[in-house]
C-alpha cells in the first residue's frame, strides 16, 4: 500500500477520512484541500454557508471545517445548526478562521466544536489537529509540530 506524504514524513495515519471544508476564500480553501488530500483524506468543499449546510445535510462526513466569517450565515450559526441536528450532532466540527480572539475561540468550543484553529496555521499542525479530531487519540503516533505557515 502506498503511503501518503504525511504518513511517510510525520507518521500521521489518516485512513480515508471524509472531510467537508466550508471556506469562502478560494486560496485558503485550495490550500486546505491540497493538505488534506496529501494526508489521504477525501475532501469536498463549499464556498458558501448555504452550500455547506446542504452538503452537510445530504452527505456523510467524518469532520466538517468551518470559517467563522461566511456570507449569509456565520460559522457559529452553522455549528449550532449542525450540533442541533440529530444526524449530524456527532460529526466533529473544527473552526479554521482568521478570527483569533479568545472570545471567538471560546464561543466555537462552547457550541461543540472539537477544535478551533487560527489562520495563519502551520501545515503539519493543521493536518495533525484535523485528523486527530476524526479518530480516538490513541490511533496516532506522536509527531513533531513544525512546518511552514500555510494560510
Amino acid at each position: 500500500m502506498q503511503r501518503t506524504f504525511f504518513e511517510s514524513n510525520y507518521g500521521i495515519m489518516t485512513g480515508k477520512a471524509r472531510i467537508l471544508v466550508i471556506e469562502d476564500e478560494p486560496g485558503v480553501s485550495m490550500m486546505m484541500v491540497y493538505l488534506l488530500t496529501q494526508a489521504g483524506c477525501e475532501v469536498q468543499t463549499a464556498w458558501s454557508a448555504e452550500r455547506g449546510m446542504k452538503l452537510a445535510q445530504t452527505g456523510k462526513f467524518d469532520l466538517i471545517t468551518l470559517e467563522v466569517d461566511l456570507p449569509g450565515m456565520n460559522g457559529f450559526e452553522i455549528c449550532s445548526c449542525l450540533k442541533g441536528n440529530s444526524r449530524l450532532s456527532d460529526t466533529p466540527v473544527v473552526f479554521v478562521s482568521w478570527r483569533d480572539s479568545l472570545e471567538d475561540q471560546q464561543q466555537g468550543l462552547e457550541l461543540g466544536a472539537a477544535d478551533y484553529i487560527t489562520k495563519p496555521f502551520e501545515m503539519t499542525d493543521f493536518i495533525f489537529r484535523i485528523i486527530s479530531s476524526t479518530k480516538p487519540k490513541d490511533d496516532f503516533d506522536t509527531i513533531p509540530i513544525t512546518g511552514t505557515t500555510a494560510a
